[in-house]
């Protein structure tokens, strides 16, 4: 018995013949005209286009073509969005005293960066052998408390990125912003 292999299209995770149903069929098939041109004339060449105009009616045809249009135009504008969010997206970075010589750093904003906030708790636990969890702070949303006053290597951990954390955030990368904040007083009177 022979393994058969299947190949799948690095641009939608698809394997050929469903890529007209995904919205990046213009990018796979120049992916697949440049990786597996046997593949491509199997399923792109004049007779195959051919062969399946063959089975829809000419205004099925430009229907389908018009659809195709509309969901990359579709897909395109999503990215773009998200990048133009992710490039207006705020870290905040509070240092919040408890006592007088106790602080604790609360981080919020990681979300807009597709960071696993758990994940990422548990990094700045391990780098700064402290604790660190994941809470909801006062307005509702989700932060990362850390305790100790780390608010500058965290700004330098987010920054360089890697791990949980991505690719970085802010200083040279030009996505989003980092804001450090000093709190005074207790956490529950914010």
């Amino acid at each position: 018995m022979t393994a058969k292999y299947t190949v799948l299209i690095l641009v939608c995770s698809f394997p050929p013949e469903y890529c007209e149903f995904g919205s990046h069929l213009t990018k796979c098939k120049a992916w697949l005209e440049a990786n597996h041109p046997d593949l491509y004339e199997r399923y792109y060449s004049e007779d195959a286009l051919v062969s399946k105009a063959g089975a829809l009616s000419l205004d099925a045809a430009k229907k389908l073509e018009a659809e195709t249009k509309k969901k990359e135009a579709k897909a395109e504008a999503k990215a773009e969005s998200a990048a133009k969010k992710r490039a207006a997206a705020k870290v905040t970075i509070k240092r919040i005293e408890r006592n007088k010589r106790k602080h604790i750093t609360a981080i919020h904003g990681l979300e807009a960066f597709d960071i696993d906030l758990k994940k990422a708790a548990k990094a700045f636990a391990q780098k700064f052998a402290t604790g660190a969890s994941v809470t909801k702070n006062a307005a509702g949303q989700d932060e990362i408390v850390v305790q100790g006053d780390v608010s500058d290597e965290v700004e330098e951990m987010l920054e360089k990125g890697g791990g949980p954390l991505g690719k970085g955030i802010g200083g040279s990368n030009g996505e989003g912003e980092i804001v450090l904040v000093e709190v005074k007083g207790k956490k529950g009177g914010e």
